[in-house]
């Protein structure tokens, strides 16, 4: 997801989080004069890998235009504790509304993007690409999926509308794989198709179609290497399912072109970060 296609959703995404934090007005702000002028630093206070600073930009921007933001890191870098991140002058009000807003944008994505670095670090050297999937906090797909990439691994489809992935539920309803496969094909023959399989009969029901990938649902290192010879590079493989940390590199081995990964959006930790007034 390139950054320049997201700025039109930048923006919505964060008029919205300031519409549900701020509501009618920051009433605690209003504590402090309404002409004071402040400075401010971001902190980090763990090892990370930066990712959002358009989305913390921009609340700032909607909130005054007054506010003046420098950057010491780019989203992508690998930040480290207690490095000053940013620096941002200007009406303590201001400064105030959106602290926590803007810090909710960076950590959440900095946290995605860190995680997706520490997968993509596992498979170095090898050609399987690490991919995303649907499981993202809800409202906020496109940064997280502009996150993944930025930690250095791939995104799935983006949602129901740009690939068709036939699933178990998909496949009984249809009446068979090459039903389901045929029937996509049907209805938008440039879409790409995906049929996910949970074994290896079904894999050879899904090469008998012109299906694009298969996903290989909890399949075991040792049946993804016999997918893989099946297969005999007719589609692209994709292993998906009980895959962590501990035992990618294992998956990545057997030579599948992609493994998806839900954690890498799904359980995200954020960054502890903080922003300190001088």
């Amino acid at each position: 997801m390139l950054l320049e296609v997201l700025e039109a959703h930048i923006n919505e995404d964060v008029l919205h989080a300031l519409e549900e934090d701020v509501g009618q007005g920051d009433i605690t702000a209003r504590l402090v004069p309404a002409d004071g002028i402040w400075k401010a630093s971001v902190y980090s206070h763990e090892n990370a890998i930066l990712c959002g600073r358009n989305w913390f930009d921009a609340v700032f921007h909607h909130l005054d235009e007054k506010v003046d933001l420098r950057w010491y890191a780019a989203d992508g870098d690998d930040v480290k504790p207690h490095q000053v991140i940013c620096t941002l002058k200007g009406p303590a009000r201001s400064l105030l509304t959106g602290e926590r807003t803007a810090l909710n944008f960076l950590q959440t994505l900095s946290g995605t993007a860190t995680l997706a670095h520490q997968y993509a670090k596992r498979v170095e050297g090898l050609d399987t690409r690490i991919l995303d999937t649907r499981k993202t906090i809800p409202g906020l797909r496109r940064a997280q999926k502009y996150a993944v990439r930025t930690g250095g691994c791939h995104n799935h489809r983006m949602g129901l509308y740009d690939a068709f992935l036939i699933k178990e539920n998909h496949i009984a309803a249809a009446g068979s794989i090459a039903a389901a496969v045929q029937n996509a094909r049907a209805l938008d023959a440039g879409l790409p198709v995906e049929v996910e399989v949970e074994n290896l009969d079904e894999l050879q029901q899904a090469l008998q179609t012109d299906t694009d990938r298969i996903m290989l649902d909890n399949f075991s290192p040792e049946d993804i290497e016999k997918a893989v010879t099946l297969n005999a590079g007719k589609a692209e493989l994709e292993a998906s399912g009980g895959i962590t940390l501990n035992n990618l590199r294992l998956y990545a081995e057997t030579g599948v072109n992609y493994i998806s990964i839900g954690a890498l959006t799904k359980d995200v930790k954020a960054i502890d970060l903080s922003m300190r007034f001088d």
